[in-house]
């Protein structure tokens, strides 16, 4: 198996424990935002949000079924909740506005791409009869891209309502703890205003997605137990393997970044 080519790599990696795979998509997420805290700052978090969001709604789209759960879980949770420490450095080291922006660029930088998908996807694509041996590959394009790329509308609305309403309310949480604590414990406002944000964000994008807009809605008892504390718990482990990164970022930011509180 060749490990330096991109087919035995994948190959490679399909042969670990998806657990494993996870473990390392953790890392490389946290990696990303510490290079990013390091060499650009502030620009550099709003960059990662950006990538963030759009990444992991087109991850969401692949289930796996992890040796420990009994069910497939759709990825995206891990990539997706990265945002939150993005968003909690943001508040922490350069203030509320900047939080706020970098909540208002993910949403953008996911509305443009959906529209960028869309127009691509809106060229005709080659006759099969007219592309030659020399473009048959790029037949087969269309409808891969079709089926990664093309938007439901139901999940949209409902993924960046939830997106909206969650983070907001942890940007605000945030600094709401910062200031009951004085700025101390910086790993309580942290974990608080993520794991609580995340179950609003779960709730949202749930209720909304398989109940109020889904045309067959699913019972309620489905969505609370499958779809909301099924994932919540995944996002409290993400939370909490979180704040040694938020530490490590207060080290490379310096406490001379840190804002203060705002009301």
């Amino acid at each position: 198996m060749d490990l330096l080519s991109p087919t035995g790599l994948i190959a490679g990696m399909n042969a670990l424990p998806p657990e494993a795979i996870w473990v390392f998509l953790l890392i490389a997420c946290f990696a990303a935002i510490l290079i990013a805290c390091a060499t650009l700052g502030q620009a550099g978090l709003h960059a990662y949000i950006a990538v963030a969001i759009i990444g992991a709604n087109m991850q969401v789209l692949k289930p796996v079924q992890f040796t420990l759960l009994p069910e497939p879980v759709a990825l995206g949770t891990a990539l997706f909740a990265s945002s939150y420490l993005c968003t909690d450095i943001l508040a922490e080291h350069y203030g509320r506005d900047a939080a706020r922006k970098g909540v208002w660029i993910g949403f953008c930088a996911f509305l443009f791409w959906t529209v960028l998908c869309l127009l691509t996807l809106g060229f005709r694509p080659l006759d099969p009869a007219a592309a030659g041996s020399e473009l048959a590959w790029a037949l087969p394009v269309q409808d891969a891209m079709a089926l990664l790329f093309s938007p439901t509308p139901i999940f949209f609305v409902a993924g960046m309502t939830a997106y909206l309403i969650s983070q907001f309310h942890d940007i605000w949480l945030y600094r709401l703890v910062r200031r009951l604590t004085r700025g101390r414990h910086l790993w309580l406002r942290n974990n608080v205003s993520t794991i609580i944000s995340a179950l609003i964000d779960t709730t949202v994008f749930s209720l909304l997605a398989w109940i109020v807009l889904a045309p067959d809605p699913l019972p309620l008892r489905t969505v609370i137990v499958t779809y909301i504390l099924g994932t919540f718990w995944i996002r409290v482990v993400v939370a909490f393997l979180d704040t040694p990164v938020l530490y490590a970022a207060r080290a490379l930011l310096g406490r001379r970044t840190a804002a203060p509180a705002q009301t």
